[in-house]
């Protein structure tokens, strides 16, 4: 497969995904109604569907390195389009939560394979620019999810929401069928590894989306099954975790901040919802309105970024990007007209939207072409863990007030600034790297063991 079909195939897999949770958001209230069914169903509409691709994301980009991301890809497309295409005519709201299940396990299989088919497609040192135009896209999905939904769901109603992405599922699933390179790796699958990471990290996620009595239980067992996990990873022959990527200090450093700016992000963008609405009085649609600013930056930064990384270098790039970002939430826990609040959301938009480009981009390209569906799968972990903290802090917080918690986010997203020192520096004039920079650059082999 050429690499602008792969490129299309990454983009295309990765809008549909961030398309269907924008425009299923939207349409909830029709489908309640459509269904009769209960405020507790419709949220498990989102939340089971979250609980399947957070728990399954890092194991199915090892299955991508093990049997080809085009065929993770492939497999995840057609079985997203036809869960879809089923979830658009179930009968009950139960027949639409087991299939949103069905319809979390395909999309955990897709979604590393985006980043590892562009990852095997584009030498190291042209990575950066597919990485944007993906950024791009989704920027853009999620700026004109909540429209289209809203359209659809209005006019045709909640069924066609799902069914709007069946056709190009299918399509581009079909396009990344046929012969494969065989794979330079015959990494183990580590089965009860993959089990203990998934009761980690769905407990997580669950204790997080859904506080109340059971939360600090659910927790504990997160807490108890990470450690055991842990143990595991230390003793296997072949680890699910190949040694050294989560140790790699550019990689870990790089997750940290995907986790911290995202949860930054999300938690901010709930509390501004309260500001806007009830602070100020607007109409839910006023406050899109407002918010304009931030699609439209997140969009455009996302295309400087690769300028930017060659010039300055992922620890700098990164850095500014988060300062910008913590900027915005400081601005707008102060704002109340119009350019004051289109001027934080667009800080916000060009921060976030140059992070998610310049430490994908890190995630990424330290690992081996082997092991990049399990990078991709734990960055893809952290931008669905972040903001499931982001909106459960702003919950906790909202008792103080809503500016109150704009005010922690900012803190947050400023705390993650000194962890970009981590990241790789730029190179210097002949090519050459500086100290930092030569041991940020050293890749991470599947199987050696974790370097200092």
């Amino acid at each position: 497969m050429n690499r602008r079909l792969t490129l299309a195939c990454s983009v295309a897999g990765a809008v549909l995904v961030a398309l269907d949770g924008t425009v299923l958001m939207v349409a909830q209230p029709s489908l309640q109604r459509s269904l009769h069914a209960s405020f507790t169903g419709v949220q498990w509409t989102s939340t089971a569907y979250l609980l399947v691709v957070a728990s399954l994301l890092v194991f199915a980009g090892r299955l991508g390195d093990r049997y080809g991301q085009r065929r993770m890809f492939a497999l995840g497309m057609l079985g997203f389009g036809a869960a879809s295409a089923a979830v658009g005519f179930a009968p009950g709201i139960g027949w639409v939560i087991g299939l949103r299940v069905v319809q979390g396990v395909f999309a955990a299989l897709l979604q590393p394979a985006t980043l590892g088919m562009l990852r095997a497609a584009y030498p190291p040192d042209r990575l950066a620019m597919p990485l944007a135009v993906r950024t791009s896209a989704i920027g853009l999905a999620a700026a004109t999810g909540p429209l289209v939904g809203g359209a659809l769901a209005t006019w045709l109603g909640w069924r066609a929401v799902f069914l709007l992405g069946v056709l190009p599922a299918l399509a581009f699933g079909l396009a990344a069928l046929g012969r494969e390179a065989p794979r330079a790796t015959t990494a183990g699958l580590d089965l009860p590894g993959a089990l203990l990471l998934a009761v980690t990290l769905a407990s997580l996620v669950h204790a997080l989306s859904a506080p109340g009595a059971t939360a600090l239980p659910v927790l504990a067992v997160s807490a108890v099954a990470g450690a055991v996990f842990v143990r595991h990873e230390r003793r296997t022959a072949r680890p699910l975790l190949p040694p050294g990527v989560i140790g790699a200090g550019p990689v870990g450093a790089a997750l940290g901040i995907l986790v911290a700016l995202s949860a930054a992000m999300f938690g901010t963008l709930f509390a501004e919802t309260y500001v806007l609405q009830r602070g100020l009085g607007l109409d839910p649609f006023e406050s899109a309105v407002r918010s304009v600013p931030l699609a439209v930056m997140m969009i455009a930064s996302a295309p400087c970024c690769p300028a930017l990384l060659r010039r300055w270098g992922a620890r700098w790039t990164t850095g500014a990007a988060t300062v910008l970002l913590a900027l915005g939430a400081l601005t707008l826990s102060r704002a109340t007209g119009t350019l004051a609040l289109g001027l934080g959301f667009a800080l916000l938009g060009t921060g976030f939207g140059t992070v998610m480009v310049a430490a994908t981009h890190v995630v990424v390209r330290q690992v081996e072409s082997t092991a990049a569906g399990v990078a991709g799968g734990l960055q893809q972990t952290a931008l669905n863990i972040g903001p499931v903290v982001g909106v459960a802090a702003a919950t906790a917080l909202m008792d103080a007030g809503p500016r109150t918690a704009l005010y922690v986010f900012a803190a947050l997203a400023a705390a993650a600034v000194p962890v970009a020192r981590a990241l790789p520096q730029r190179a210097v004039a002949g090519g050459a790297l500086d100290a930092d920079a030569r041991e940020a650059a050293v890749r991470v082999l599947p199987g050696d063991p974790a370097r200092p």
